[in-house]
C-alpha cells in the first residue's frame, strides 16, 4: 500500500500534481468505503448511530437528501421506531431496538447547537411513504410543519411532477469532506473531492427545484388532510 509520501512522489514525477487529492482520499479510505450492512450492523443499531453523533458533530453544515423517507434528524420517535424495527427484521441483526432508537433521538440535540446548520430535502414521495399507520405518519408530517420554522435549518421538497435533470439515491454531505450514501446490502463512503465536487452539484440541482417556506407547507398539507381523512376512515 503506497504512503501518501509515494503518492506525491509519483504525482511529481509523472507532472500529474492535480491527482494528488483523489488519490490520497482513495488509499486513506479504501477500506472503509464500502461497509457491508451486515458488518455495520453486526452487534445491533446503536452502534451505528453513535458513529453518527461524532460524524455529525464535526460537521458545520450538513446537506441531506432522502427520495422516499424523512431524513434521520427529523423523525419522531415512533416514526424511527417503526423504521429500526424494520431494519432490524429485514437484516435480522441483534434486537436493540430500544438503545437505537432513544440514539436516534439524542442526535437530534444538533439542531440547536448554534454552530450547525442544515439543509433538507426530500422528494415528495416521502410525505406519503407509509411508515408504520396513518397516526404515525400525522404525526411526522406536524414535525415536519414546526421544522420549516427553525432556524439554521432549511427544508425543501422536490415536487413529484418536477423534470427530471439529474439521478441520485439518498446522501448525506459533511461539509465539503465527506458524503454518505446508503445502499441496500451496504453503505458507501466518499472522499475523494471530484466526488464529493459532483454530489454537491447534484444537491444544488435538486434544491434548485425544492419548494420552500409556505409552499412546502402546502404539500404537508395536503399530505396530512389526506392522512387525516384515511385516519377517519379506518376508525369508522
Amino acid at each position: 500500500m503506497p504512503t501518501d509520501t509515494d503518492i506525491r512522489a509519483w504525482c511529481l514525477h509523472t507532472n500529474s500534481e492535480d491527482h494528488i487529492p483523489d488519490l490520497i482520499a482513495t488509499i486513506r479510505d479504501i477500506d472503509s468505503a464500502y461497509l457491508e450492512w451486515r458488518r455495520v450492523l453486526g452487534t445491533g443499531t446503536k452502534k451505528r448511530q453513535e458513529a453518527q453523533v461524532k460524524l455529525e458533530a464535526g460537521t458545520e453544515f450538513m446537506r441531506w437528501y432522502e427520495p422516499f423517507l424523512i431524513p434521520g434528524l427529523l423523525q419522531t420517535a415512533e416514526y424511527a421506531e417503526e423504521i429500526m424495527r424494520n431494519v432490524i427484521g429485514f437484516y435480522g441483526i441483534t434486537d436493540d431496538l430500544d438503545e437505537g432508537v432513544s440514539k436516534r433521538l439524542e442526535r437530534q440535540q444538533i439542531l440547536y447547537r448554534k454552530n450547525h446548520r442544515f439543509h433538507f430535502l426530500v422528494s415528495e414521495q416521502a410525505l406519503y411513504t407509509t411508515v408504520g399507520d396513518d397516526q404515525i405518519m400525522i404525526g411526522q408530517l406536524d414535525r415536519l410543519l414546526a421544522v420549516i420554522g427553525m432556524p439554521r435549518v432549511t427544508f425543501g421538497i422536490v415536487p413529484a411532477q418536477s423534470r427530471y435533470k439529474v439521478f441520485i439515491s439518498n446522501m448525506i454531505m459533511f461539509d465539503n469532506r465527506l458524503v454518505m450514501v446508503e445502499g441496500l446490502t451496504a453503505e458507501l463512503t466518499i472522499t475523494q473531492p471530484r466526488e464529493v465536487a459532483q454530489y454537491g452539484r447534484a444537491f444544488n440541482t435538486l434544491a434548485e427545484q425544492a419548494l420552500t417556506g409556505d409552499r412546502a407547507r402546502e404539500l404537508i398539507r395536503i399530505a396530512l388532510a389526506e392522512r387525516s381523512v384515511n385516519g377517519e376512515e379506518n376508525l369508522a
